[in-house]
């Protein structure tokens, strides 16, 4: 059957309108958050994974890889406020450590964050699972609990008047809806928490590795399912929405593979090597059933979905159990959660967006996870203001395979005692001597005191960082410093404005503390455990 020539410029003109809508509307994004998992543990990125990984391996296979991404800190907190600001967390009040459960909020009042730019923008927002960003629990004698209010040990929580909202938490920050913990499932309290309220009064103490007030039907073990299905339901719930114009944000934090390590018992020796190898085939099976809402609901094509880490592995994991199988959580990368060594920043990174990024592709880009924040606006061709993302660089011409050059000038690392690394190139400076962290050597375990006080690395030819090249150098050293430190007085690494740190920085205070420290002695080592 012929059709007038007529009719069929018209049908023309109709389907590359609406492809061209098509392509145009702005997509759902999903970033999910691993914790504590290593770049090792992904066969996609690990040619040597002993682990199954097949749902994240075809998420690899449909999108794109990212072999050089890094987080901002080597440990939990400091990451996260790097993700939803776009800021490095040495800015803020936190300059080394972690928050704990009951902290008080860390993201500023006024700070710009990517639920807030994208709430603006149309989106409907939602945070589900681990969030350790600090909010403010009211006291049964007013106030808010504080690292001083309450005792980790001995009274680590039960003075908080459970019934009373909780200000300050992520619906305070951009998010329409949150359903979660506050921290890590090794830090009280345990209860869940639906937008500003505990879902339900602790009323029992429990405990993974701190003791403190529970929920009476609180596991730990059923935290990763429940917060699962809460993500999907989101799904299948705003999927109406974002095919008519209104996407969705979903910043999906999980609180695995990170200790507690429970796999549900369907995981339970799936792996044939531990504990925390099931458990990372659970978090796998937790994408899995992501991406399958999404295709279920006919909105996977327009839906952009980052799976990263906060850090590397961690050494709960048992490093010596997986070695015995062959299998290396942290790939080729000298080191481990907590520290300045690659192996503690150096994360698993894959985007899929079946659009926009061409499957099967690989990127080479040095990115850091303070970059979601210019990302999410480059995509929604928003502009952010001065006082914003000052550390956030877009990877938006990566992902779509359209970047000449590199993104970054570099990328600052931190460790859990607050150790500065710089990255520029294929060199990269570390202002301490030893890990930074908790690997060998580790500040106040290990003597220090004859290591050189800065390292220098070329990863190029040395990507399991045995060489330090400091002496050899001296050029290198002094203009990777001088970076980092005009970094720090401008309060940004990207172009605009200055803005102000929160409190003073000083690049070398961590590593100059480090090499003061001597090995403890038989006496101190036993005092202290």
């Amino acid at each position: 059957m012929k059709f007038p020539r007529i009719v069929i410029c018209f049908l023309s003109i109709f389907l590359y309108s609406g492809w061209q809508t098509t392509q145009a509307a702005d997509p759902n994004i999903i970033y999910i958050l691993a914790d504590d998992m290593g770049y090792g543990d992904i066969r996609a990125l690990n040619p040597d994974c002993k682990i199954a990984t097949p749902h994240l391996d075809q998420l690899a296979q449909k999108g794109m890889i990212f072999t050089d991404a890094h987080s901002s800190s080597s440990v939990c907190t400091p990451t996260r406020y790097g993700v939803l600001t776009g800021r490095y967390n040495w800015r803020s009040r936190l300059k080394s450590g972690v928050l704990w459960g009951l902290s008080r909020r860390l993201i500023e009042q006024d700070r710009l964050t990517v639920p807030d730019l994208l709430k603006q923008h149309g989106y409907h927002t939602a945070c589900v699972g681990k969030w350790h960003l600090g909010m403010d629990w009211t006291l049964k004698q007013g106030g808010f609990a504080t690292e001083k209010s309450f005792n980790k040990k001995t009274n680590p929580g039960w003075e908080v008047d459970y019934s009373q909202p909780i200000q300050n938490g992520p619906n305070s920050l951009g998010f329409d809806y949150f359903f979660g913990i506050s921290a890590s499932l090794d830090m009280p309290p345990y209860v869940y928490i639906e937008n500003n309220r505990s879902q339900g009064i602790p009323t029992v103490t429990k405990a993974f590795f701190r003791d403190g007030p529970a929920h009476k039907d609180f596991e730990a073990i059923d935290v990763l399912p429940r917060i699962t299905r809460q993500t999907v339901d989101i799904i299948n719930q705003r999927s109406s929405a974002a095919k008519s114009g209104k996407p969705f944000f979903i910043y999906f934090p999980l609180n695995a593979p990170h200790t507690p390590i429970l796999p549900t018992p369907a995981w339970q020796g799936k792996s044939g090597i531990n504990a925390y190898c099931d458990f990372v085939m659970q978090v796998d099976d937790t994408v899995g059933q992501v991406m399958q809402a999404l295709k279920k609901q006919g909105i996977a094509e327009n839906t952009l979905v980052i799976f990263t880490a906060d850090n590397g592995c961690s050494p709960a994991a048992n490093f010596k159990e997986m070695a015995d199988k062959d299998h290396q959580p942290s790939y080729r990368f000298r080191g481990h959660k907590a520290d300045i060594y690659e192996g503690g920043h150096r994360v698993p990174f894959i985007a899929n967006w079946p659009a926009r990024i061409k499957a099967g592709t690989r990127s080479d880009q040095l990115t850091c996870l303070t970059d979601l924040l210019a990302t999410a606006a480059d995509i929604i061709g928003a502009k952010l203001p001065d006082e914003a993302g000052e550390d956030s660089v877009s990877i938006l011409p990566a992902l779509e395979a359209k970047a000449t050059a590199p993104l970054r000038e570099a990328a600052v690392h931190h460790s859990i005692r607050g150790a500065f690394s710089i990255r520029k190139d294929h060199w990269k400076l570390e202002l301490c001597p030893g890990s930074g962290g908790w690997s060998f050597p580790k500040p106040g375990k290990d003597d220090l005191s004859q290591l050189a006080e800065i390292q220098l690395y070329n990863l190029n030819d040395d990507a399991g960082e045995q060489q330090n090249v400091q002496h050899l150098h001296p050029e290198i050293v002094k203009d990777l410093t001088t970076l980092l430190q005009s970094y720090v007085e401008r309060g940004r690494s990207t172009p605009g404005k200055p803005q102000q740190n929160n409190g003073t920085v000083n690049i070398f205070e961590a590593g100059k503390s480090a090499q003061k420290l001597k090995k403890p002695t038989k006496k101190r080592q036993k005092a202290k455990s």
